[in-house]
C-alpha cells in the first residue's frame, strides 16, 4: 500500500527536478558570456557554502559532494575559460583559481572549514569585479542584443 501512495510523490519530485533541470539549460543557452560565468560563480559560491554547512553537520557524502563540484567549476569552467594571451590578470586569475582548488581539495580531505572560508574570502572579490563589470553600459548593451 505505501509504495503505491509513495510513488506520486517520486514522480513529482522528478518532474520538479527535470523541470529545474530544463530551466537551467534554457538559462545557460540564452546567456551571454558574462552571464555564463556570473553562472559559474553563483555555482562556485552555493558548492562552498553547502560544503561549509555540511562540515559543520558532520555530512561527509554532502561535503564531498559539494567540494567536487567547487573544484570542478573552478578548474573546467572557470580556470578552462581563461584567455592566457590576453595578459598578466588572466595568469594572475589563473593561479588564484589554481590555489583554491588545491585549498578545497585539502578542505575535503580535512573537513577544513576555515580553508573553506578563506576561498570565499579570496574569491569575493573577482566574483564582485565581474558583477561590476556586468553592470556597465557597455556589457549591458551586449548582453541585451545577446538575448
Amino acid at each position: 500500500m505505501y509504495g503505491n501512495m509513495s510513488s506520486p510523490f517520486a514522480a513529482r519530485n522528478q518532474r520538479a527536478t527535470l523541470y529545474a533541470k530544463v530551466g537551467l539549460e534554457t538559462d545557460v543557452q540564452a546567456a551571454s558570456p558574462h552571464r555564463l560565468v556570473a553562472m559559474l560563480f553563483d555555482g562556485l559560491f552555493d558548492a562552498m557554502t553547502q560544503a561549509g554547512v555540511a562540515i559543520q553537520a558532520g555530512n561527509v557524502e554532502l561535503k564531498g559532494r559539494a567540494l567536487s563540484r567547487a573544484v570542478r567549476i573552478l578548474d573546467e569552467g572557470l580556470r578552462a575559460g581563461l584567455d592566457l594571451s590576453a595578459g598578466q590578470l588572466a595568469t594572475d586569475l589563473r593561479e588564484l583559481y589554481g590555489y583554491v582548488c588545491t585549498r578545497l581539495t585539502q578542505a575535503n580531505l580535512h573537513s577544513d572549514l576555515a580553508a573553506i572560508e578563506e576561498c570565499q574570502r579570496l574569491l569575493s572579490p573577482v566574483r564582485e569585479a565581474w558583477t561590476a563589470i556586468g553592470q556597465t553600459p557597455a556589457a549591458m548593451g551586449s548582453t541585451a542584443r545577446a538575448a
